[in-house]
């Protein structure tokens, strides 16, 4: 029998025992190693020892809040964190992502999501602090970061400062949602980090750039209420 090395390590921090039975099942199967924490204390420790690829993240835990589980793992880790929960308003989803976590799933979510949800994920994580990685390909979308060369099937489009300012943000983050006020304040500054009319005047503008039908984009999605995403697959 030929062993296989595990596509990537997985800690869930889920106190739900069904969820994790899910959550278990699923992983394996397709080819993860799984870590398994049910309360906050329990999944620092574990974060701190087994150094997993990313974190699978309950907000609605027994002993802490999610907010602050993301917000001490952001103090030293820098694996991809995604959050699985039943609250689905926008402000727990922009208070998750705007203290560290890298994506939001809503309960129930289905099998296909999650690991699509988790591709990407690594995928970003494999890129990040890559600086060979200087150009960014996503079907006609291409992107020089070296040459500061936008092309969109083969053309070159020509974009004002702020709008490659803004577009390179994205690719940086490719996969990743970010928030409103995490674009504002990278983008403009952190006195304009309030300032939402900006972000969409400029990026309504990207999208009549790169777009070929901007009211139903292909690269760069809309979270609603929380803020933007560059596709990567």
């Amino acid at each position: 029998m030929v062993m296989t090395e595990p596509l990537a390590t997985i800690l869930v921090i889920e106190d739900e025992p069904q969820v994790r039975r899910f959550l278990r099942a699923s992983l394996t199967k397709n080819g993860y190693r799984i870590v398994e924490a049910v309360t906050a204390e329990e999944g620092l420790t574990l974060a701190a020892t087994h150094n997993p690829d990313v974190v699978l993240l309950d907000l609605g835990l027994p002993d802490m809040d999610g907010i602050e589980v993301t917000r001490r793992l952001r103090e030293w880790m820098t694996a991809p964190i995604i959050v699985i929960s039943a609250r689905g308003r926008e402000e727990d989803k922009v208070d998750a992502l705007d203290v560290g976590a890298d994506d939001y799933l809503t309960k129930p979510f289905g099998l296909g999501e999650l690991m699509a949800r988790l591709r990407v994920a690594l995928r970003h994580a494999a890129k990040k602090g890559d600086a060979g990685d200087a150009v960014f390909v996503m079907d006609d979308l291409r992107v020089d970061r070296e040459k500061r060369i936008v092309q969109i099937r083969n053309e070159e489009v020509h974009l004002t400062p702020i709008q490659y300012k803004l577009l390179v943000l994205l690719v940086q983050h490719a996969g990743k949602v970010m928030t409103h006020r995490q674009i504002l304040k990278e983008v403009w500054g952190p006195p304009y980090a309030t300032q939402t009319q900006y972000l969409r005047v400029y990026m309504g503008q990207l999208r009549q750039k790169l777009e070929v039908d901007p009211a139903r984009p292909r690269y760069l999605l809309t979270e609603p209420g929380v803020g933007y995403r560059l596709k990567t697959s």
